[in-house]
């Protein structure tokens, strides 16, 4: 009888041991952190992989300077950046990289006098404005660009993002590639030192900054902009084409990236030649602390998810979901560190 009393309990032992990690599995939640610019996306995504295997996905919007920062520390499953990290940087941490989805940047202008979409600024021009040089809206410069608007004589008041951000990046990158003065003095980044301008927090302080302050110029994620129902500007592009922010001219953008495995698919999308290309495009990224392997391994499958199932929903949101070959690209990746 003692016997069979001690079998008994090593069963119900074995019993509980064997069904804990089942459990664990049923309510587990990934915790990520980093870029506002994809915010609405994976939040979307993360809404619809619940409903179906009911497993978290819990992202907060703080910036991709606190993402690149947190997964360096190991205090998250998952951080994500807009500005990609270069092969020595992602080495030197210990960390894998790939891009989600691409998206453009667009900026933003609170001028109660003209209409809606109707303001074109070319690279000189947004340059000149965020180095302090063009001051009111009435600027001999922008009106050669606007004939036909009857632009306030009011000062042009600027606003960056004040946290570490990849939209800045993307932003700031850009500028470096049309304005020689900006790449000297300024340069790009997540953190710059803004000539002028005032500073919000994340792509919401900055379209909220905008909305409530009138003659006031921003840049934000697409989608961060008809959320808020701002005012775009059309921008004039490297081939001298005024072209409107939107999916087409995104994914006319987005042709021209060569995300490279072998460098980390580290690439920038700004200025590229395309006929109708917005000319301020870029990708966002996860980035993965290889020691997690088994966390690893679960983010993935969120992720091959998105790219399998996702795809419309990033194009309600206005982002260009990666083409296939990339995506195989990034399996590929996953594979050689035995995650996928």
């Amino acid at each position: 009888m003692k016997s069979l009393n001690v079998m008994f309990i090593l069963l119900l032992v074995f019993l509980i041991i064997g069904c804990a990690p089942k459990e664990e599995k049923a309510q587990k939640t990934l915790n990520g952190a980093g870029a506002t610019f994809p915010y609405p996306l994976y939040a979307s995504w993360a809404n619809e992989y619940y409903k179906n295997f009911k497993i978290k996905v819990n992202y907060q919007s703080i910036g991709s300077g606190g993402g690149i920062r947190q997964i360096i520390e190991k205090t998250i499953d998952f951080g994500a950046t807009d500005m990609p990290l270069k092969p020595e940087e992602l080495e030197k941490n210990n960390l894998i990289q790939f891009p989600t989805v691409i998206g453009g940047v667009v900026l933003v202008v609170n001028l109660p006098e003209i209409p809606s979409n109707s303001l074109v600024l070319d690279g000189t021009t947004v340059c000149k404005i965020y180095l302090g040089e063009i001051k009111n809206w009435n600027a001999p410069e922008i009106k050669a660009l606007n004939p036909g608007l009857n632009l306030p004589s009011k000062s042009i008041t600027p606003i960056y993002r004040s946290d570490g951000s990849g939209t800045t990046a993307i932003f700031t990158y850009y500028l470096t590639q049309v304005c020689s003065k900006w790449a000297k003095e300024v340069g790009f980044g997540t953190l710059v030192n803004w000539k002028v301008s005032l500073g919000a927090k994340g792509n919401e302080g900055v379209a909220n900054y905008v909305k409530r302050t009138p003659y006031t110029i921003g840049y934000v994620e697409y989608v961060y902009a008809l959320q808020n129902k701002l005012n775009c500007v059309k921008m004039k592009n490297s081939e001298g084409n005024i072209v409107t922010p939107n999916e087409v001219s995104f994914k006319e953008a987005a042709s021209f990236a060569e995300f490279d495995p072998k460098k980390h698919f580290y690439t920038w999308i700004t200025n590229t030649s395309g006929k109708n290309a917005w000319p301020i495009v870029g990708a966002t990224y996860i980035l993965l602390a290889k020691e997690k392997h088994e966390i690893n391994k679960e983010v993935v499958k969120f992720f091959d998810w998105a790219f399998k199932n996702g795809d419309q929903i990033a194009k309600n949101l206005y982002y260009v979901p990666l083409p296939e070959e990339i995506k195989e690209k990034v399996r590929t990746l996953w594979k050689s560190y035995n995650l996928y």
